[in-house]
């Protein structure tokens, strides 16, 4: 038995191998080589903001009114409120990527890559509010109310819109296939299984991954039984919650070490532009940042976008205006507040490759305080499971249609799948969760440029209603609006 879990893992890591390098094709780039996946992302991240008008400048405000409730319209189409899908979409987003992750891109490209993920968490703001918008105008709703929405279904009903059915359904399944992939729990798993090793000194053998593992399957399991509602209660009371534990603790390391806050910023700042730099360079550097922030915010992924499908509104692009506050509290504040604690501290000179930095760092205020950590990474790998669970089942519906059985059977192979990330070595884990998610990019990206056009018409129309107060009274930045219902 041991020696065929061994057999398999080993069998799996060469596989992840192959596919890695498949994946990250690297093409010339200004004298360098550059993952020609992550060219396109940063290129698309750039393209939208500008093609949208810099809607991160008017969209952040916009978008805290909304989830506030203001103005709110519970007869509008969908089944969660726009702070339920935020919620949602952040517990997948907000995750072990701003705990493992960014102590992952500073362990590969030094601690400047944490100033790219924080300039690309930026313009990722764009593109999150591109492709939400895009999913709201093409969603769909079964006979019964419940939504279908996601870039399978941007694709398959914009594409027909201008057009191009047959390329549309097709790019939908495909998609739809890598999505299934890219929501493989593993990752969360792992590092949270990691953190728990380094905290209790329990041998990390495949027995005992496997038994972390069965207990995660239970606790999910529980959740997304209940389905998209179910998700979005637990999401929108976990969420503030995690946050709470992860900034305060944080909080608590730059205060003891307020005097040493300068030094690291100007740290971060000066590596990411240091031709010596742990990647190679500041092109190497910002590659690492690029692929991490990606992960961690999922803008070009498409996946939030299944998520926000299900928010309650009569206006696309005003959950597009919600769904870039994502990339802000995601990328460029928690994670930018993981990089300077073990900047801050100094434990990424230590040799310490994955979660286990992070630990290091809340280690060095006081001998338990990991233990804080350790509840943030155990929330974090819930959350995410949870709303990735969602994400997987929508991918599955689209391919093998939305029966009680269909469901039931992705749910379980879901659940049961989930002890594989504790038995994996964090590197192929890793490797094997960026390799799916940036296949994933691909049919999204082709749909976010044939939709270009549609998505800017939209977008500009919901902002000059805004503007001149004919869909939120006399308008949204005006504290007296009484919301109206177009």
């Amino acid at each position: 038995m041991k020696g065929g879990l061994h057999g398999m893992i080993e069998t799996m890591g060469r596989f992840i191998d192959h596919l890695s390098a498949s994946v990250f094709m690297k093409v010339p780039f200004f004298g360098t080589q550059v993952e020609l996946v992550v060219l396109a992302l940063g290129s698309a991240m750039i393209f939208f903001t500008l093609w949208l008008g810099i809607p991160q400048l008017r969209g952040v405000s916009i978008g805290f009114q909304l989830i506030r409730g203001r103005h709110a319209d519970d007869s509008a189409p969908g089944t969660v409120s726009q702070f339920q899908a935020l919620s949602t979409a952040l517990s997948g987003t907000i995750g072990l990527g701003n705990i493992g992750g960014v102590a992952i891109a500073i362990a590969l490209g030094g601690p400047g890559a944490a100033f790219w993920m924080f300039v690309i968490g930026f313009f990722a703001m764009a593109l999150k509010a591109a492709e939400v918008t895009l999913g709201l105008m093409y969603r769909e709703f079964t006979p019964g109310g419940e939504v279908l929405g996601g870039p399978m279904y941007t694709l398959k009903n914009g594409l027909a819109r201008i057009g191009l059915p047959k390329t549309g359904l097709r790019l939908g399944g495909i998609y739809a296939f890598f999505a299934l992939g890219g929501a493989l729990p593993l990752i969360q798993v792992n590092q949270s299984f990691s953190q728990l090793t380094v905290i209790t000194g329990i041998e990390s053998t495949p027995g005992n991954g496997l038994v972390y593992g069965l207990f995660l399957t239970i606790a999910v399991g529980i959740v997304i039984i209940g389905g998209v509602r179910s998700i979005a209660t637990v999401a929108a009371r976990l969420v503030p919650v995690m946050c709470f534990v992860y900034l305060g603790g944080g909080a608590v390391i730059l205060a003891a070490n307020a005097g040493a806050v300068p030094a690291a910023l100007a740290t971060i700042v000066s590596a990411a532009f240091s031709p010596d730099a742990v990647a190679g360079g500041i092109l190497g550097t910002f590659v690492v940042g690029m692929r991490r922030a990606v992960f961690s915010c999922e803008a070009g992924v498409g996946t939030a976008v299944i998520a926000h499908s299900a928010a309650k509104t009569r206006h696309p692009a005003s959950e597009g205006m919600v769904a870039l506050i994502e990339p802000l509290l995601d990328t460029m504040i928690v994670c930018t507040m993981t990089a300077l604690i073990i900047v801050v501290t100094g434990v990424y000179n230590d040799g310490y490759t994955d979660i286990a930095m992070t630990s290091a760092a809340f280690g060095t205020v006081t001998a338990w305080f990991p233990y804080v950590l350790s509840v943030a990474v155990l929330l974090f790998a819930f959350s995410t499971l949870i709303s990735w669970g969602y994400y997987g089942l929508q991918a599955w519906g689209y391919l093998f249609g939305h029966s009680r059985t269909s469901e039931l059977a992705f749910k379980l192979f879901y659940c049961l799948l989930q002890p594989m990330g504790a038995v994996l070595s964090p590197g192929k884990v890793v490797d094997l969760i960026d390799s799916l998610f940036f296949l994933m990019v691909l049919p999204n990206l082709v749909g976010l440029a044939l939709l270009a056009v549609p998505v800017r018409r939209e977008m500009r129309d919901f902002l000059a209603g805004v503007k001149a107060g004919t869909i939120y009274g006399k308008g949204i930045d005006d504290e007296t609006a009484q919301p109206r219902h177009d």
